[in-house]
């Protein structure tokens, strides 16, 4: 389950690390300290994301 949580992480990362940055730059904070910290808190969130995804796919 590691692997596919992993393979997981790879795709949800990106997707929520991108939302992150895009709702931060629509609320006008365009500072590299802003979207950096958007991405890095969308990239931290993914992985229990990722690991919850996994656990339902490997269960089903």
């Amino acid at each position: 389950m590691l692997r596919l949580a992993s393979l997981l992480y790879t795709l949800i990362s990106s997707a929520l690390a991108g939302t992150g940055v895009i709702a931060v730059l629509a609320a006008g904070y365009v500072s590299v300290t802003a979207i950096l910290a958007a991405a890095v808190i969308g990239a931290v969130i993914a992985a229990p994301v990722s690991w919850w995804v996994a656990r339902q796919l490997y269960n089903a």
